[in-house]
């Protein structure tokens, strides 16, 4: 069956790229609602911004919906991340600006207040997303893939130059809790050289050493350090479960990513719906939905996030 917040979820905090402070509140929402963002700041015919594939403007750096008037929200894959993770198919959320605040870097801090706001179940029945065949998009040494699975699970494999980051690979299944208790505290991360690049240009703004993992060569900047030894290649994967929940539903499949960002899920996705014979809707009886992500998640996972 599908799910809903039980209460109100708010959450404060800045816009990576902009800096400018933000507030997002969560509201329960009625079956077949789906994500949806709601722009409360502006006066707009429409202010509505549904967070679905063929609503991505396409960015190396987040992923950004827009809609028909024009209107933006930025930076939504932790969140969408959160939401896939913990199992929510329905929300309303209202967000005061452009770009949904970052945290600390990672979906903690989202999967806490909505694990610890609970769900409750909606009188209607749930579809995944079933992978039929393999989906392919390369880009140079970048490349996504989908193929058919029982679960969702992601595979994923690095390569940096720091070698604070290196090489880095992971393979895991979604079910039972695994993104809460494996990815959701694992923090966005760049290089030093990075960064003034990226403000050059008027972007991250917002960042700092406590929300974002900087390394340079084989230093982490970061107070504290890691979270994980390989928290790099984890991130890149709580980033794939958030840029995946945007086909709409849950997947059943494999994805597999290599030096892949938000660009190459977005037209890993295109690729996937334009080709009808890939993929069905398959309605989750209680034993198919068991294998989605969140199924199970309860207050008690929450000791293993940093």
């Amino acid at each position: 069956m599908q799910t809903t917040l039980k209460s109100i979820v708010t959450f404060e905090g800045i816009g990576l790229h902009t800096g400018r402070p933000a507030t997002l509140v969560l509201r329960p929402a009625s079956a077949n609602t789906g994500i949806v963002f709601r722009r409360v700041d502006v006066d707009a015919a429409d202010n509505t911004l549904p967070a679905l594939w063929d609503h991505v403007i396409v960015s190396p750096l987040n992923t950004r919906l827009t809609n028909a008037e024009g209107l933006t929200v930025s930076t939504i894959e932790h969140l969408m991340a959160a939401l896939s993770g913990t199992g929510v198919h329905n929300v309303v959320i209202d967000i005061d600006g452009p770009e949904v605040p970052i945290m600390d870097g990672s979906s903690a801090a989202f999967v806490r207040g909505i694990v610890e706001a609970g769900l409750t179940l909606h009188a209607a029945p749930l579809y995944a997303i079933e992978i039929l065949r393999e989906v392919e998009v390369v880009d140079g040494p970048a490349m996504a893939r989908l193929s058919p699975a029982t679960s969702l699970q992601i595979e994923f494999n690095i390569d940096f130059a720091d070698a604070a980051i290196g090489h880095q690979e992971k393979t895991l299944n979604m079910a039972n809790g695994t993104f809460v208790r494996e990815l959701c505290d694992s923090r966005t991360f760049c290089r030093s050289s990075d960064v003034d690049a990226m403000r050059a240009n008027g972007l991250a703004l917002g960042g700092t050493l406590e929300n974002a993992v900087v390394v340079d060569g084989d230093q982490v900047l970061s107070p504290g350090g890691l979270r994980h030894a390989d928290e790099a290649v984890r991130h890149k994967m709580l980033d794939a479960l958030g840029d995946l929940y945007t086909a709409g539903a849950p997947i059943m499949g494999r994805y597999a990513g290599q030096r892949a960002g938000h660009a190459m899920t977005n037209r890993l996705l295109k690729a996937l719906f334009a080709d009808p014979t890939a993929w069905r809707f398959t309605r989750c009886d209680a034993k198919i939905a068991a294998r989605l992500p969140g199924v199970g998640v309860s207050k008690a996972d929450l000791f293993a996030v940093a």
